[in-house]
């Protein structure tokens, strides 16, 4: 078993509380030494509890995704003598409600736009590479909401 470990700061200073009023912004510490500026998003909390600059859970998830797929697919494209020169991807998280009606993260949608050099491969190459990269991403896995790539051309 491997462990992955992040770090979480807030603080209230001196802000009231009870009457839930209190900035939601806060800090992510991960294990490289990179902080990154946290807060709910401003559609569960409204302003000013929460700081639209900083990233929320729900973008932090669906970049995950996102993020675990483009690594998989990457190693895949090598593996297969497939030079990739640039991949991006606009991925998008839908919340809504579960079977059990509650909120959660219902489907994400994946977007990659696919650069390579030398030409691109034929869609059944792509389709392929997308399942594989799909089927051994453990972020995926571990969502029990849809996760879909529609690739851009």
């Amino acid at each position: 078993m491997k462990t992955f470990d992040a770090s979480l700061a807030w603080e209230r200073g001196t802000q009231p509380f009870g009457d839930q009023r209190y900035s939601r912004a806060h800090t992510w510490q991960f294990d490289g030494g990179l902080s990154v500026p946290a807060s709910s998003s401003p559609l569960s909390v409204p302003l000013p509890m929460s700081d639209p600059a900083a990233v929320d859970p729900e973008e932090a998830l669906v970049a995950a995704a996102s993020s675990c797929h483009m690594l998989f697919f990457l190693s895949l494209a090598a593996a297969r003598g497939l030079v990739v020169d640039s991949y991006r991807d606009h991925a998008s998280g839908f919340l809504d409600l579960d079977d059990h009606g509650r909120p959660a993260i219902v489907r994400i949608v994946l977007r990659p736009r696919i650069a390579f050099a030398g030409g691109r491969p034929d869609a059944a190459v792509l389709t392929a590479l997308h399942h594989e990269a799909h089927a051994r991403c453990y972020i995926a896995s571990s969502l029990r909401g849809e996760v879909t790539v529609e690739e851009e051309g």
